[in-house]
């Protein structure tokens, strides 16, 4: 079975596109924005870096498609099914990118609900039905995640260059470079998605979430994850409920709310960085509507 361009190893090693050397110097800058994000993520370079990167990367895809050699190359072409499935592309990345903006905003209430419960309630019983109802959410959430992973996975790699030898260069060039922004979208967003599935879904089906990436991208996510907070938040949230004397139960509570702060702070950086990619997807599906029925 041929490996899905999504997966990490096909986004970081992909085929060095060279576009059409007589357009604007902006076919430089987005072949370098390209760089810049397969190189970031094959350093494990932070989730919200990447997104940073994902979003220049568009914006200067968007600026070339507004060139006038740009938009004549695909407009001859269009109805072609190779232009019919970049427009496809653009958008499962949008639904893709949607589906994880529904997740952090799921998360993030999550958070600020149990950190406003936390405020409120001192009894042992409920605490422990708080916890339990912030662990219910963090297992909805993996459940739509798991589907979104599984999606993906079902995508097969398509042999694009050998069916586009009789194209013209640009032609090539162009579809090329689109094909290969997809990729290396969804390989953002399929690290973004594993972060949030989190360790809890460990004890509800992290196996399952693992298996549809592969070990080293697994490896990385968790140590996202340290960072972030999410391991020391279900680390305290346990300890709360272990608690052993009155005096433990108030130090446990005072940590459960810095640590609850410092998620719900990387959340919204996740959130904002995340809503900036959204806004670019957007602009760039439009752009390229715009060339196609005109």
């Amino acid at each position: 079975m041929a490996p899905s361009p999504f997966h990490p190893k096909a986004s970081r090693h992909a085929r060095s596109i060279s576009l059409p050397s007589r357009s604007h110097p902006l076919t430089f800058q987005v072949q370098e924005q390209l760089h810049r994000v397969r190189a970031s993520e094959a350093t494990s370079s932070s989730i919200s870096c990447n997104l940073g990167g994902l979003k220049d990367l568009y914006d200067s895809v968007t600026d070339l498609l507004h060139l006038p050699l740009t938009q004549q190359t695909l407009a001859q072409e269009r109805g072609e099914k190779w232009v019919n499935e970049v427009l496809d592309g653009s958008l499962r990345s949008l639904d893709v990118c949607g589906t994880a903006r529904d997740v952090l905003s799921q998360m993030k209430d999550g958070v600020t609900e149990l950190q406003s419960s936390l405020r409120r309630v001192r009894g042992e019983s409920g605490l422990a039905n708080e916890v339990e109802a912030y662990n219910m959410s963090r297992r909805k959430v993996t459940k739509v995640i798991s589907k979104c992973l599984g999606d993906l996975r079902k995508v097969q790699q398509q042999h694009l260059f050998s069916s586009l030898l009789d194209k013209n260069h640009n032609f090539v060039a162009m579809i090329s470079v689109l094909r290969e922004v997809e990729a290396i979208s969804l390989s953002v967003f399929e690290s973004l998605l594993l972060f949030f599935s989190g360790p809890k879904a460990r004890s509800i089906g992290w196996s399952m979430v693992s298996k549809l990436i592969n070990k080293k991208r697994v490896a990385e996510v968790e140590e996202e994850m340290e960072r972030c907070g999410f391991e020391k938040v279900d680390v305290i949230l346990g300890a709360l409920l272990g608690h052993r004397t009155h005096k433990d139960l108030e130090l446990r509570h005072v940590e459960a709310q810095k640590q609850l702060e410092r998620l719900e702070l990387s959340i919204r950086d996740l959130e904002d960085g995340l809503e900036c990619v959204f806004r670019s997807l957007i602009k760039t599906r439009v752009t390229l509507l715009n060339i196609l029925n005109h």
